[in-house]
């Protein structure tokens, strides 16, 4: 007969809250798992996995790719992805969503393809200074941007501008 540890019964629960939110969550192997939501006709997509020293991987994978980060608990795996499908119901609500997600889809390819460059060529220091420059003032015009808006989502402080 079987039977479920502690932390098994605490994860399916977990799954579960997913599920109740409107996710289809999708195990395999019992150490990596799929999360998908939709979003009217958008999709929103989650791996994580359980890493050797029990934590949790969570990377955002759709509509890009961006890693949420390691965590001790299912719990905090939970709660990350339901933020973050909150901050996507609330971003879907403005007239410029679509053109959001192009310039991030666009700004990941950016990262692709410096890698790449990085990869598979021999790029000179010169070359490499004036990249660093250009993300310097991408950055800084960033903050500007955030500056000069305003503020609609409070349940979480962003990660990348410092309060």
């Amino acid at each position: 007969m079987g039977y479920m540890t502690i932390r098994q019964i605490r994860h399916q629960m977990c799954m579960n809250k997913l599920r109740e939110m409107g996710c289809k969550v999708v195990n395999v192997q019992g150490v990596m798992f799929f999360v998908k939501y939709m979003l009217d006709d958008f999709k929103i997509s989650y791996v994580y996995h359980i890493d050797t020293d029990n934590t949790y991987h969570l990377e955002r994978i759709k509509p890009y790719v961006v890693p949420a980060g390691s965590f001790k608990t299912e719990e905090e795996v939970v709660k990350n992805i339901k933020i973050d499908i909150e901050q996507f119901k609330n971003a879907n609500k403005s007239k410029n969503f679509k053109d959001f997600i192009d310039v991030d889809t666009q700004i990941c390819s950016a990262v692709r393809a410096f890698e790449d460059l990085f990869l598979y060529y021999n790029i000179s220091k010169e070359d490499t200074v004036l990249i660093k420059n250009e993300i310097r003032k991408v950055t800084s015009l960033l903050n500007e941007v955030k500056d000069r808006s305003n503020r609609i989502f409070f349940d979480k402080d962003p990660e990348s501008f410092k309060q």
